[in-house]
């Protein structure tokens, strides 16, 4: 079953957070609902629907930033009172506005995610989780890892509150007071969680979670374990999902998923007859979705999805039919309501028109005078660096609140830049310097089009290669502005982290051994690798597992106070690290004592990795360097049939063949680089330099076989 959904712009607020809009109950059976959202500014505004028009019920003062918003109320009434939460305050309001709860949760840190149920408030800080029972602290918690969002399932079937903690390291925490009963490895960094219809389902176990790579899943918690009922993999390469929402919007009885992501992709999933998931509706918003909720809105008896976009709009994908239909000769009569409508709207737009004149006026005068001084406006950025495992690229995400004029891109390290159909703007390359000292590597600046306030970018690093990404956004606003933002990359940038590695693998090791603190050797590691958190963790020693995102090759990072232990099957990736670590040493002036146990067949198991992707890359570019001359002889012959399959199949992938060497630059050569590099590592961990050799490594590359390129490896 199709649905059609009518979109609806309601009003703008100031920019806004994720989940900071909800609706509040009906009254009635077929009522419209109100809605409630708070934005940057600190200010909540609650309005409902009047013929057509945004009336609002109230609104409150400018504030502090207000970062989260959920309803509560006793428990088994309407959940009608307005809670928010700006720095570590949680303020609560009736539905009429009227305020009633200030609380000061004295955290060291702004809460970030909030769930209110009953007398029961629960809030997380980057790290920290509190839970109050009336106010008075009651539980507290010390995350490993950052905290992204925060559910709680109901008490109903477990007799106690069950509180489940989204972590940035790819888990789910679920506790029992200030207890970690258990947690769940989920298959991306977990960014929203939301109890699956509303009440966590028919046994109140269900919950959903979104993912910041844009995966969806639902899993089953019980007391002492966890089970995956399905997941939906990003296999489109859609934004991340930051917002999740229940409702039955389909008509057929059976709750909907609806999903925000923060490419401005909404989405509904219906259930078939096998309870699996299927994506019935899909609609672009040009921001990111922030807030989604399912209700009625607009008109009575017409069900909408209700969003929120980053720079504060709030839309309605509505059931109701928006357009009339005539047939030849027919005339449309427009209702009195429409009318009114359109004769407001046309006012609105004359007295914008005579404030943009009244403006730039004064701009004009003010400019020109000798007294006025200058303010620089203030404009928010929303920006997103996130490593893709799918073509280990880094992705670069930047929203603001104003059209984007233009962005320029500088980094000291080598980078290559891919391409993205999303992108629009107009793209031109600087020449640079990279001999100089602090040189650039890469100068790009990317000229927007009109009304653009979101870009998406794609970069990929060089492991090995290390420093700044630095991102010079200027937004269209009188007078010129910019800010600037920095992206470190770093040395094993490559990596990510994960649950589990392949023990079985031949490993190199790599100790340290000297007088450092737990946490001087945590904040080197944190320099090498993405994805480990900046706090130093709790206890006497940690375990991280890495995987390459591009090879596959795996890494394992043990350490403690005073000594370290790294393992990988790849000889590069230790050579990385002791040449990193050693040189973070040397700055603090601290002694370190490196040993180190090369394994030789790992270097036959890496090649045998890398193989595959080189095969692919030479066989693409073959194929790539016969499509001119296949076409040539096509025109002239008038048709291909005298080919044989492989030259016709060749002709007949042509366009994505294109495509794929489009979206591959520089391939082959860091692939010969990372052969090249195995190399010359190889043999400096057995103290020979080969540099002079390399010259014989490229002609053996160039008539690529494996056998042949592992009996260079061994006879060099």
């Amino acid at each position: 079953m199709e649905i059609n959904l009518n979109r609806i712009d309601y009003l703008q607020v100031g920019v806004i957070s994720q989940k900071t809009m909800r609706l509040l109950p009906a009254l009635g059976r077929k009522a419209t609902q109100k809605v409630a959202v708070a934005d940057h500014d600190g200010v909540i505004t609650c309005f409902g629907m009047k013929k057509g028009e945004a009336v609002p019920v109230f609104k409150t003062l400018p504030g502090q930033k207000i970062t989260r918003l959920d309803l509560g109320g006793a428990l088994g009434t309407p959940q009608e009172k307005i809670f928010v939460c700006a720095g570590s305050e949680v303020k609560g309001y009736t539905k009429k506005g009227k305020q009633f709860l200030s609380f000061e949760a004295n955290l060291t840190e702004s809460i970030n995610a909030m769930h209110v149920s009953g007398a029961d408030l629960f809030v997380c800080a980057s790290y920290i989780y509190n839970h109050y029972c009336d106010c008075k602290d009651q539980d507290y918690y010390l995350s490993g890892d950052k905290i992204n969002d925060i559910v709680c399932l109901p008490a109903e079937n477990f007799g106690r509150i069950v509180p489940v903690l989204a972590c940035q390291d790819r888990v789910l925490r679920v506790l029992q007071g200030s207890e970690l009963v258990y947690d769940i490895e989920v298959p991306g960094p977990p960014s929203v969680l939301e109890l699956y219809n509303r009440d966590g389902g028919t046994n109140g176990e269900d919950v959903l979670y979104g993912t910041v790579d844009g995966k969806l899943g639902l899993i089953k918690i019980t007391d002492s374990s966890s089970s995956s009922k399905w997941e939906i993999d990003n296999e489109k390469k859609k934004g991340g999902v930051l917002c999740i929402d229940t409702y039955d919007i389909l008509g057929d009885g059976v709750k909907d998923i609806l999903v925000g992501r923060d490419d401005g992709t909404v989405e509904v999933y219906g259930f078939d007859s096998s309870n699996e998931p299927s994506l019935r509706f899909e609609h672009v918003l040009l921001e990111s979705v922030t807030s989604i909720q399912g209700g009625c809105v607009g008109k009575e008896s017409y069900d909408e999805v209700l969003t929120a976009t980053y720079t504060g709009w709030v839309t309605g994908l509505t059931t109701e039919p928006q357009q009339a239909e005539a047939g030849p000769g027919e005339e449309v009569k427009m209702s009195r309501e429409t009318q009114n409508k359109v004769a407001a709207l046309r006012a609105e737009l004359e007295q914008l028109q005579m404030k943009v004149v009244q403006g730039r006026e004064k701009y004009q005068q003010t400019a020109q005078s000798s007294t006025a001084v200058s303010a620089m406006p203030v404009f928010s950025v929303n920006d997103k660096f996130t490593l893709c495992q799918d073509d280990a690229s880094y992705s670069l995400t930047l929203e603001v609140q104003t059209a984007i004029d233009n962005l320029l891109l500088q980094s000291d390290v080598p980078i290559d830049l891919l391409d993205v159909d999303k992108n629009s703007a107009v793209v031109s390359f600087s020449e640079c310097d990279s001999e100089q000292p602090k040189g650039n590597f890469l100068l790009v600046t990317y000229r927007c089009q009109a009304n653009t306030t979101r870009l998406e970018l794609k970069v990929r690093s060089i492991e090995g290669q290390y420093g700044t990404l630095q991102a010079y956004i200027t937004p269209r606003l009188q007078p010129k502005t910019c800010q600037v933002r920095q992206y470190l990359i770093k040395p094993l940038s490559l990596h990510q982290r994960t649950h589990t590695i392949e023990q079985d693998r031949p490993m190199n090791t790599l100790s340290l051994v000297g007088q450092f603190s737990f946490a001087e050797i945590h904040s080197w590691v944190l320099f090498c690798l993405p994805e480990v958190p900046e706090k130093t963790p709790a206890g006497e020693n940690i375990t991280f597992y890495f995987q390459n995102t591009f090879l596959g090759t795996q890494l394992e990072a043990t350490y403690c106070k005073g000594e370290g232990h790294f393992k990988s099957d790849n000889i590069s990736t230790i050579s990385i690290l002791k040449d990193v670590l050693s040189k973070e040493a040397t700055k603090r002036k601290n002694n370190l004592d490196i040993s180190y146990d090369i394994n030789d067949d790992s270097v036959g198991h890496t090649l045998k990795m890398i193989h595959p992707k080189l095969e692919y890359q030479l066989l693409l570019a073959k194929k790539v360097q016969l499509i001119d001359a296949l076409k040539e002889l096509q025109v002239h012959e008038g048709n291909a049939d005298f080919l044989i399959p492989e030259y016709r199949n060749i002709l007949d992938e042509s366009a994505y063949l294109l495509e794929e060497y489009k979206k591959q630059p520089a391939h082959l050569e860091r692939l010969y680089g990372m052969i090249t590099d195995l190399f010359i590592d190889k043999f400096k961990f057995k103290g020979q330099n080969v540099k002079t050799k390399v010259s014989l490594l490229l002609e053996v590359l160039d008539n690529y076989d494996l056998d042949s390129l592992m009996n260079f490896f061994n006879e060099a």
